[in-house]
């Protein structure tokens, strides 16, 4: 993989070679319990977006928009557990939790692009609801085909650039530890190891952190209120189409808002008076909780993909 051999070419001017993640504790037998409770989510997860990706992908009365929307969306949700799920399967089972440097650059890199995608999917998601019912006579000219691959495009390439800088700035740091209170790699925790002053790193990654979340949910702010306006002003009809196309995104978002706003002020600020099993699960939420809810939401919202969905089960 081209991230992973350029990201040991960079480490070898670094002392560091791996990472002790102190988060975990001894819970004993308990710990095949907790296995299998991670495993039967991850298999859920895979499961359900796997299913609702085939489902788009197969039947062309759904190569639409807002479909292929959710299929970008769908496919983030398994990139994004892949890059946290069997990593944590295999720390549950080990008595020592390490993991090598430049692997754990990797997961920061795979984590943090997948919270990037994730709001400029929801972004574009937001965008063409809008024009489907503030615009209505003009959206297939102005969400054709070509655009729909140019966003997509635009927010994975986007997302892996910004995510890919302060790694970048990360990497060459020298440490004076390799300690990380968490279950999983975080690029501000191994920030705070280095031994000298890190002001262009606490910049870039509050600058990033602020842009990442502030401009997608300002765009979906004012897509809502052009929305809510027509709502007002429109038909019955249109107030139960707006409904019944944007709950679910919204409820997406503030889901996931939640769990990204958990998880920043827990590395952001001092939690050690929170006990330590509930500082795990704040910090696995968004990573964890968002990829289900989002194909449960989305399948059993959408009648079309319902009703597709049980002819396969029950075929």
């Amino acid at each position: 993989m081209f991230v992973l051999s350029l990201l040991r070419i960079m480490m070898n001017s670094t002392q560091v070679s791996h990472f002790t993640l102190v988060a975990y504790f001894d819970t004993g037998v308990f710990k095949y319990l907790f296995f299998m409770i991670v495993m039967l989510l991850y298999v859920l997860i895979v499961s359900s977006n796997l299913l609702l990706i085939v489902v788009i992908c197969m039947n062309r009365s759904l190569h639409e928009p807002m479909y292929l929307f959710l299929c970008s969306l769908f496919v983030n949700e398994l990139y994004g557990s892949t890059g946290l799920f069997p990593f944590l399967l295999v720390q549950i089972l080990s008595d020592v939790h390490t993991v090598s440097a430049p692997f754990c650059y990797l997961q920061i890199f795979l984590l943090y692009s997948y919270a990037c995608v994730e709001y400029l999917n929801l972004t574009v998601m937001s965008y063409d609801r809008y024009l489907a019912i503030c615009c209505p006579l003009q959206y297939n000219t102005r969400m054709t085909t070509n655009k729909i691959i140019i966003f997509i495009a635009l927010s994975w390439l986007c997302s892996s650039v910004v995510c890919f800088l302060p790694i970048l700035l990360s990497v060459p740091l020298r440490l004076c530890g390799n300690i990380i209170n968490k279950v999983y790699c975080d690029n501000y925790s191994i920030v705070k190891l280095a031994c000298y002053d890190t002001t262009v790193n606490n910049i870039y990654g509050l600058i990033v952190t602020s842009i990442t979340i502030s401009c997608p949910v300002s765009l979906i702010f004012y897509t809502y209120m052009k929305i809510l306006r027509i709502c007002f002003s429109g038909s019955k009809q249109t107030r139960q189409k707006a409904v019944s196309t944007c709950t679910p995104h919204l409820a997406s978002l503030l889901n996931f808002s939640f769990g990204c706003f958990f998880e920043i002020i827990q590395s952001r600020f001092n939690t050690n008076n929170v006990p330590n099993i509930l500082r795990i699960f704040l910090s696995l939420y968004w990573l964890t909780c968002q990829p289900l809810f989002n194909s449960l939401l989305y399948g059993l919202n959408m009648s079309n993909i319902r009703v597709i969905c049980k002819s396969l089960i029950f075929a």
